[in-house]
């Protein structure tokens, strides 16, 4: 039975005389303690935000500690009059100093003294961890002096962290507020670049090991690109920057770094932070308790159960496990416009180094002939957000700007593109000039998948190509594909231009070879980039695709007979390979009827160079060697009846 609060002291005071005190005291806080995040849990269940039930379990958390503490410095090792060097006191650190908690989250706690350690501080932690452990709970700990604290500090980042997220828990409050105020001090004193830059470095690092790409249809909820660390890491800065403000977290909103990002983003931003932090935290939330672990990854196994959890249901013939998903990643690209958000403002402020995510350089803006343009920071700027006011168009010539001076989007440029998308109407996807912009980037470009992908992320892809817009961030429920449908498309241009650069020739000789006799590239690059945009489709993927991409073609002034072409190749991208995979390209009749189906030798060649970059953008391991010869094998056979 769990007691109430006013019974719970003479419980904790009987527990003592207990045969085994640790043991009565551990069943005591643990059932307590369950029952704190039973109630959480419940709210979770109920639709309640992911901040709301990570502060419940944060708070359940200091409850029990709380408790504990009570009940091993006031019962077990008493000492009413503690000496200097007695004083001691527990901070939370971490994610739990912020206040927030997954289920299965551990707990960082330091365990602050004013010195040396003496014996009753020893036992006192050692009791107290030792019942945390009882518990089942992870901790991770450290028993500091306030200097050992702030040396530690000064040379580790991850402890500097860890301080900046700090919060007085229990024991002697005037030592913790020492150990606070001292940090803070030194913290607003110091240079803040090499702590911005050793942030950034960090995420970098992160973002390789769980997946540089931030559309893997497995992501990786707290470590990945897009996650909840990329969120962490612009409160850190802003932490960093600012450590005096906002350390209320009980009075700090739902977003407990909403104050502190402040001076970095624009209120709307502000807002969009805080609703990826709350959706993020909540698909964490239901992500622990459907695994009953500390997962972090959107596994395809849990996929359909937290989307279920979360309250998504189906919509016509798209299940609701790729609706939530859709979401999610739709949520990650907005947590990268953050990111870019404030890069513009620490390059502003210039500090940022050269270490990490800056490429910090004198901020001299560099002329580079095209009016309303330039080269800053070492990145593609605008002048004004007035450049793209009076003359929309000149969203497509940014990119094309971008492609042809090999520079990356300044965050400037980018938050500009994105205030001006309503100005993408109907009569400016009909403008001959965007779509000549347009198809230079796509077909003639130096780097189409870098250039494709700003374009993507700031949502003027989908917002000029309606087509395309219907499978951003959208999912297909199988093992097979590790991307989603737009960054899998992405990838395929990318290789169809590795092909053409010849930087995949062993490979793909074959391909290497022939995609230099294609006479219509720019056909070859729009059906690559509209194959799957019938994807979901009530008439099916292909039907549905021919009919989306003759109407994107048309929009985009192409001329009758390469509309033709593209729209074949999109209702045929996959003819060759079922041909050579699933029938015997040895049969006469398998290469008579793949001829007739094809009809020409362009044609032939452009279904080649599309099958190679689909399967092998597919994801890593799926293209192999059997595959390309048996599309090399029926390639031949089918040329060789082409040549009588």
């Amino acid at each position: 039975m769990i007691p109430s609060p006013e019974r719970l002291d003479a419980a904790l005071a009987a527990a003592a005389a207990a045969p085994d005190p640790r043991a009565t005291l551990a069943a005591l806080l643990g059932a307590r303690h369950q029952a704190a995040r039973a109630r959480a849990f419940r709210r979770l269940e109920a639709g309640a935000g992911g901040v709301e039930v990570a502060r419940a379990l944060s708070a359940a958390a200091d409850d029990m500690i709380g408790q504990l503490w009570r009940f091993t410095t006031g019962v077990l090792f008493p000492a009413p009059n503690p000496t200097e060097a007695e004083r001691l006191a527990v901070l939370a650190v971490g994610g739990y100093g912020r206040g927030v908690l997954a289920p299965f989250s551990d707990l960082d706690l330091l365990f602050l003294r004013p010195w040396k350690t003496t014996a009753r501080t020893e036992s006192v932690v050692e009791f107290m961890l030792y019942v945390l452990w009882d518990l089942g709970l992870k901790v991770g700990s450290a028993v500091r002096s306030v200097d050992e604290s702030l040396s530690l500090a000064r040379q580790d980042m991850t402890i500097r962290t860890a301080l900046l997220e700090a919060r007085p828990l229990v024991g002697d409050a005037a030592l913790a507020a020492t150990l606070l105020a001292r940090f803070r001090r030194e913290v607003a004193r110091s240079d803040p670049r090499p702590f911005i830059a050793a942030k950034l470095a960090e995420r970098d690092q992160r973002h390789q090991k769980a997946g540089a790409v931030r559309y893997k249809v497995e992501p990786n909820v707290k470590d990945g690109k897009g996650g909840l660390r990329d969120l962490n890491t612009l409160f850190w800065i802003g932490r960093g920057l600012a450590p005096e403000r906002d350390h209320d977290f009980e009075t700090a909103g739902d977003d407990p770094g909403d104050r502190v990002l402040e001076g970095l983003l624009t209120p709307r931003e502000r807002r969009t932070f805080a609703f990826a932090f709350d959706f993020l935290w909540r698909v964490r939330a239901h992500l622990h308790l459907a695994a009953g672990r500390a997962a972090e990854t959107l596994s395809f196994d849990l996929q359909p159960e937290v989307a279920r959890r979360m309250g998504w249901r189906g919509r016509g013939d798209e299940p609701a496990v790729e609706r939530f998903m859709r979401r999610y990643f739709l949520v990650a690209r907005d947590v990268g416009a953050l990111t870019r958000a404030i890069s513009a403002k620490l390059e502003a402020r210039q500090q940022k180094t050269a270490l990490g995510l800056s490429r910090l350089l004198p901020r001299r803006a560099r002329p580079l002939g095209v009016e309303g343009f330039t080269a800053e920071a070492g990145r593609l700027s605008v002048t004004g957000p007035e450049v793209f006011e009076d003359d929309p168009v000149r969203l497509l010539e940014l990119f094309v700007t971008a492609d042809a001076e090999d520079l990356d989007l300044h965050p400037d440029a980018y938050a500009a593109v994105i205030r001006t998308l309503p100005k993408v109407t109907p009569a400016l996807r009909r403008d001959p000039r965007a779509a000549a912009a347009f198809l230079h980037v796509l077909a003639h470009g130096q780097n189409p998948y870098r250039v494709l992908t700003l374009m993507n992320e700031t949502g003027l892809l989908g917002r000029f190509l309606p087509e395309w817009g219907r499978i951003v961030g959208q999912t297909q429920f199988n093992m097979y594909h590790a991307y989603t449908v737009d960054e899998h498309t992405l990838q395929a241009i990318r290789v169809i231009a590795d092909i053409a650069a010849g930087r995949l020739t062993d490979d793909h000789p074959l391909a290497s070879e022939i995609v230099h006799r294609i006479a219509d590239r720019e056909a070859l690059f729009l059906a690559m980039l509209l194959h799957d945009v019938g994807k979901g489709g009530e008439r099916g993927q292909l039907e549905d695709g021919a009919i989306a991409a003759r109407r994107a073609c048309e929009r985009l002034g192409v001329d009758a007979r390469r509309i033709e072409q593209v729209v074949w190749l999109v209702r045929h991208h996959l003819a060759l390979s079922d041909h050579a995979q699933k029938r015997d390209v040895s049969d006469p009749a398998t290469v008579r009827a793949f001829a007739e189906l094809v009809g020409d030798p362009e044609r032939l060649r452009l279904l080649l160079v599309l099958t190679v970059a689909d399967i092998r953008a597919v994801g890593p391991g799926v293209w192999n060697s059997w595959k390309g010869r048996l599309m090399r094998d029926l390639y031949a056979q089918v040329e060789a009846l082409f040549r009588g």
